[in-house]
């Protein structure tokens, strides 16, 4: 166990250290210079990606399907929860009752919902012809994920089997899509204070005298 929990921290600092190098990369690209007068501002283009942005009335394809949009919701809410409670164990943290229970019924939530979005995209032929094995793959690892975590949370014995299958998912965060958990918030940065600088986003303009 002592093993298990100090490969859990391990793992995902590698996987934080290689996931930040991977983001450096990107700027070997080079920066574009911008020519244009910025008619916005950049940081409420920010905040506007991280809030209203984020609403599904704000999408339009999150709009129509608003089950999907729930659903992914709860499955990443539940992914997060798994870490939290990968973390606890690992740090042999005991959490109250009551919280233990919210995070049951994160757990629980996400991996239903991680389970519903797998079997969407197999059986919907539009999403199965553009998906790639690796999309399966890392839904099917993170709904494994959130299942052992589900399992420990009640079985003792099952412990060792969630912080191994920890290890893989921190692991594999930078070898895969699920990457994209920790690129979210880097595209949703760029995308904010891009057209918030042009003023195109909602309230990035400034007021007109």
């Amino acid at each position: 166990m002592a093993i298990l929990r100090t490969g859990v921290f391990i793992s995902l600092l590698a996987s934080l250290f290689l996931l930040t190098l991977q983001v450096f990369r990107t700027l070997n690209f080079g920066r574009r210079r911008l020519h244009s007068e910025a008619h916005g501002n950049r940081w409420k283009g920010v905040a506007y990606a991280f809030g209203r942005g984020m609403m599904p009335w704000e999408k339009e394809s999150a709009a129509r399907h608003l089950p999907t949009y729930i659903a992914g919701i709860l499955y990443h809410g539940g992914i997060f929860a798994a870490i939290f409670w990968a973390l606890v164990l690992a740090a042999t943290i005991h959490l109250p009752r009551a919280w233990l229970f919210f995070l049951q019924v994160a757990l629980a939530a996400g991996f239903s919902a991680g389970v519903g979005l797998l079997a969407k995209r197999a059986i919907k032929p539009e999403m199965r012809h553009l998906s790639c094995p690796d999309d399966f793959i890392a839904n099917s690892l993170a709904d494994l994920f959130i299942l052992s975590g589900l399992l420990a949370s009640r079985i003792e014995a099952v412990i060792p089997v969630f912080l191994t299958v920890a290890i893989i998912t921190f692991l594999s965060m930078p070898l895969g899509k699920i990457r994209h958990c920790f690129f979210f918030f880097y595209s949703r940065f760029l995308f904010g204070s891009y057209f918030g600088r042009r003023g195109v986003l909602p309230g990035t303009r400034p007021a007109k005298p």
